[in-house]
């Protein structure tokens, strides 16, 4: 039976995020690991050169518990998967990976975050996956101040409201809105917009199962 590793740096996304991987993989056991503080850390210049060997250590432990596939679901240590990967030697995916690689196809693309620490990986992971495509992109960034601190505090509805009305104010000029934040997911419906709004999970974790049942391919 494939284990699947869920990397977190926030408690937020867990349970929405290990359900869409149970579903996606019924047969799979998903194990989650949370650091919570990453996120906080990446914005202290005393700390945020710990973060790499942290996500490095976690993707370690989960080795050692048996995980064929690790996912990272946060935007803001992608970045960090291919060391990660090449340093424990086992796969390490982005969640947001397949979303970037949806969102090259438009050429005019708003990234709207609630962090900073996410806006900026999310541009650069947009920049990169359009390079390896082949496609010219003009990206316009927008950061939502306040709806970090209200999902924080268990306020999901002022959250969504924030970030529904920066979807509405992008979207008239642009071709698709990416949200940067897993956490952000269940503002995309919500948005009344003539351009797809994308988030990370659903195209995220169907790269997940795809990857999985390559890999049971080959070694079935």
């Amino acid at each position: 039976m494939t284990r699947v590793a869920l990397l977190h740096t926030g408690a937020v996304v867990i349970g929405p995020i290990a359900s869409a991987v149970r579903d996606a993989l019924p047969d799979a056991t998903v194990v989650n690991y949370l650091d919570d503080r990453i996120v906080a850390d990446l914005g202290d210049e005393r700390r945020a050169a710990s973060v790499p060997e942290r996500v490095a250590d976690l993707v370690r432990a989960a080795r050692r518990g048996g995980a064929d596939v690790v996912m990272l679901t946060c935007s803001s240590i992608s970045a960090l998967a291919g060391a990660a990967a090449e340093a424990v030697g086992i796969p390490v995916l982005r969640i947001d990976e397949a979303m970037a690689d949806d969102a090259v196809a438009y050429r005019r693309i708003a990234v709207v975050a609630t962090l900073p620490t996410t806006l900026r990986p999310t541009v650069a992971l947009l920049r990169e996956r359009a390079e390896r495509a082949g496609a010219v992109v003009e990206i316009e960034e927008r950061l939502v101040v306040g709806a970090f601190d209200a999902v924080v505090s268990g306020d999901r509805d002022r959250h969504d409201a924030l970030v529904v009305a920066e979807i509405e104010r992008v979207a008239p000029g642009s071709d698709v809105v990416v949200l940067a934040q897993a956490s952000m997911a269940s503002a995309a419906e919500a948005a009344a917009v003539d351009v797809r709004v994308l988030s990370s999970v659903a195209p995220g974790v169907a790269r997940l199962a795809q990857h999985v049942s390559e890999q049971e391919g080959r070694d079935g």
